[in-house]
């Protein structure tokens, strides 16, 4: 039985394959880390053929992201506990058995309630799948090599999504929104079969700790009335009975979940790795970076779509040299990671996504396809420069027996900012585009010589197409509308890229919280 229980340890696993087993393990672990995280960002580009297939409305629509990423964030904190109760080969196979059925449950989907559902199911194995990648990487390297292999850790978390959308628009253009469920399975079928032979089974011994039920229902309580809130709130109006009851339970349960996960002996969210000053401000750094990566994936299709007409296919291109230019950040940054302060590598890259996202205020309906290109591919560097610092400083903070819990504290405040960012970002769009669109809207009338101008030059066209006197009138009208409704989107866009730049800078501060002190 001994040697039954060594074998099946790292120490055995280690034994049987040599050197070699740490790269095993870390393929099969990001195995199921390129599954999640594509999927997680590759459904931006179908959302206007979903919404045309089943007639969803923009607040519908948006559930299939912020849904994805408020399941994915609230099961994150289940990995601690899962790897301890059952080892992290059975947590594995697990999630990705949920996560090969809730594909292909929203990939035949028949109504929209399906399609949400399955896109829930997938974010709660994303959840517990992406913290046991960081567990493992940092199991089988030793401390001087995890800058490294936080690189290797990183494509997979920013690759998948920079490539997902070229992927899912190909396939939207080429067949049906459908496939974009279909397009990580043999990533998913493949790791099941990796992790039979270079996961590890459970460590300990004995009964695992009781889980965390009361926890955990007022974690879901909390995100779920949050993220309805935000989600309904522009629609519904801010004050209404609806949107206020959301906010006061969801400022309830909060002040609930911290009190009890400070008395419980067994809490799903050891809040004391916050009382390190290390770890408290890599987690701070970790909420901007999340809020920034998914909120400006989630703006950048639907501005090029939207306001330029491109195609899914050509929007998702878009992304494709970032995604290469990260290819080759990650191993750099990981390298550097290993031999300067990680603060200092982070600063470097907020600022570098910062002015990415600055130049991206000048983005209008002439924008050139390379000149949108190269600002994407500007960002993405910063991004690549601060992923493997981030983990790699948080998790080098924290004793061995804290890295279950310090993985899914980060990775699970990571995603709360994504979830955040997306809402905060979308009420944000929607708002300045409607104050524009009243502001252009009230300056067109006879005084205007600008409007005038405009509706003759509609008016010549139109007579010359050979439309008659009353349609043309109408015609030139409703031309007018719609380019102030452009007009008025893209001002929204600009101030909502311009947001995320000014969020970036201020993720400053807490980075060089990140600086251990030296000691005598």
């Amino acid at each position: 039985m001994a040697d039954a229980i060594r074998a099946d340890s790292i120490e055995g696993l280690f034994a049987r394959y040599g050197s070699a087993y740490r790269y095993l393990a870390t393929v099969t672990a990001m195995m199921g880390t390129i599954s999640t995280v594509l999927t997680a960002t590759i459904i931006n580009v179908a959302l206007p053929d979903i919404m045309g297939a089943f007639g969803m409305g923009q607040d519908k629509a948006q559930l299939l992201s912020t849904g994805f990423l408020a399941a994915m964030t609230g099961t994150m904190l289940l990995n601690a506990w899962l790897v301890e109760a059952v080892g992290q080969r059975i947590t594995y196979l697990i999630a990705m058995g949920v996560f090969s059925a809730a594909s292909v449950m929203g990939g035949l989907a028949t109504s929209e309630t399906l399609l949400i559902a399955g896109r829930i199911l997938q974010g709660c194995a994303a959840g517990i799948l992406q913290p046991l990648a960081m567990q493992v990487i940092f199991q089988v390297f030793p401390p001087e090599r995890r800058g490294s292999a936080m690189g290797i850790y990183g494509i997979g978390v920013v690759l998948a999504p920079a490539l997902g959308p070229t992927l899912g628009g190909i396939m939207v253009d080429s067949f049906s929104w459908r496939y974009v469920f279909f397009i990580a399975l043999p990533f998913s079928l493949l790791g099941p079969f990796l992790a039979m032979l270079f996961l590890p089974g459970r460590e300990g011994e004995g009964p695992a700790s009781r889980f965390d039920w009361p926890g955990f229902g007022l974690l879901t309580l909390f995100l779920v009335t949050l993220l309805d809130g935000l989600s309904n709130g522009q629609r519904e109006g801010w004050l209404s009975d609806a949107i206020l009851g959301d906010f006061c339970l969801a400022a309830l349960s909060c002040v609930a979940f911290i009190a009890w996960e400070l008395w419980t002996a067994t809490p799903l969210l050891n809040l004391t790795l916050f009382s390190r000053r290390v770890f408290s401000g890599a987690a701070l750094v970790a909420f901007i970076f999340g809020a920034g990566i998914y909120g400006s994936t989630y703006l950048i299709p639907l501005f090029v779509q939207t306001i330029q007409g491109y195609t899914p296919t050509r929007s998702g291109l878009l992304l494709m040299p970032a995604g290469l230019i990260l290819a080759v950040v990650f191993p750099i940054a990981g390298r550097i990671t290993d031999r300067a302060p990680p603060p200092m590598i982070i600063s470097v890259g907020l600022a570098v996504f910062a002015l990415s996202c600055y130049l991206m205020t000048d983005a209008d309906t002439d924008t050139g396809f390379w000149t949108f290109a190269i600002w994407i591919m500007v960002g993405r560097i910063g991004l690549g420069l601060v992923l493997p610092s981030l983990n790699a400083g948080a998790l080098s903070a924290l004793p061995r027996k804290l890295l279950g819990q310090g993985s899914g504290a980060i990775n699970f405040v990571r995603q709360l900012g994504g979830a955040f960012g997306v809402n905060l970002l979308s009420i944000l769009l929607a708002h300045r585009s409607q104050l524009y669109a009243q502001a252009f809207t009230a300056t067109q009338d006879g005084r205007n010589s600008t409007t005038g101008a405009f509706l003759d030059a509609a008016n010549s066209l139109l007579a010359g197409g050979g439309v008659a006197e009353p349609a043309r009138q109408a015609a030139a009208s409703g031309y007018l509308d719609q380019v102030i409704a452009l007009q008025s989107q893209m001002m929204g866009f600009r101030e909502s890229f311009l947001a995320v730049a000014l969020v970036f800078l201020v993720a400053l501060l807490p980075a060089w919280l990140m600086l251990e002190r030296r000691r005598a």
